[in-house]
């Protein structure tokens, strides 16, 4: 794609990479690590607009809420004590297991969000912790509900548009609160075949409190398994539960067979995890499985 590119641009702010992606008329691709791009090879794209020097790297707190700007990448998560605190680990988890580490050098989480792709290994986990993306364009700012955003990640919508920054709202802490990720590739560095996230609450009798699931690479976009929730809250967790729970989210799933795996294999396994991931975050509030 790149013997196609006319021009690449280095802005050094939001609003001037919103210029050069409004005139690109169609023709300008955001960049930051380029990691998809390069994958993509979309020979309609004629300008490149790099955002890594938009001040877009950062995470912070505000107010209640953890704070990383678009162009944040895979090794600063997992480098970051404040994104190790959060969740028990859970971004930094997935953040790991985003390919190699020269990969995870460029990665940057606002571009696994906006490639849009159904297999996005931080999407679930951002998913169980209610995320919201930050989003700018000629009009300002507006956050969106992470969900709706991936839901729409991959058509025009948001083409002029940009990934400013991803708000994480203070997850729920306290006793009997964890959290898991839980990941297949072909390799320890490839991308998934399925992936899933789990956050779970049970109380001093082994009981659901709450319970979050969201599953990757198994439908259009990623996304949360509300049957498999509802069913759960309120009950034991115990082995027959977690073989109901399993059941559950393969009904709800709609994968695709591909070169990589089956629709089927894909079923099966997103059942496989999503019992792997509820067994960890069970086994250290002592619930016997």
């Amino acid at each position: 794609m790149f013997d196609k590119v006319e021009a690449f641009y280095r802005p050094a702010n939001v609003r001037e990479a919103l210029r050069l992606l409004q005139s690109g008329k169609g023709q300008a691709r955001v960049v930051a690590g380029g990691t998809d791009v390069v994958v993509d090879g979309d020979d309609s794209v004629r300008f490149l607009i790099d955002i890594t020097h938009a001040g877009l790297s950062y995470i912070r707190r505000r107010g209640t809420a953890s704070v990383i700007g678009a162009t944040t990448t895979m090794a600063e998560l997992e480098a970051s004590p404040q994104i190790q605190s959060l969740a028990g680990g859970l971004l930094c988890k997935a953040a790991h297991s985003c390919g190699s580490m020269p990969i995870r050098n460029l990665a940057t989480l606002g571009g696994n969000m906006a490639n849009g792709s159904p297999a996005a290994d931080m999407a679930t986990p951002l998913l169980v912790l209610d995320a919201a993306v930050v989003m700018a364009d000629a009009k300002g700012r507006r956050r969106l509900p992470l969900a709706e955003y991936l839901g729409n990640a991959r058509s025009n919508r948001y083409a002029r548009s940009l990934v400013v920054e991803i708000v994480i709202p203070d997850p729920p802490r306290g006793k009997g609160c964890r959290w898991s990720f839980q990941k297949l590739g072909r390799t320890a560095v490839d991308i998934s075949l399925v992936n899933v996230s789990a956050g779970l609450h049970l109380d001093s009798r082994g009981r659901v409190k709450w319970v979050r699931i969201a599953l990757g690479s198994v439908a259009p976009a990623p996304m949360r398994a509300p049957g498999a929730e509802q069913r759960m809250t309120g009950r034991i967790l115990d082995q027959a539960l977690l073989a109901e729970i399993g059941a559950e989210v393969a009904r709800e799933v709609s994968p695709i067979s591909d070169a990589r795996a089956s629709a089927e294999y894909r079923r099966e396994i997103c059942s496989v995890l999503t019992r792997r991931a509820l067994e960890e975050c069970s086994a250290p509030a002592g619930c016997s499985l």
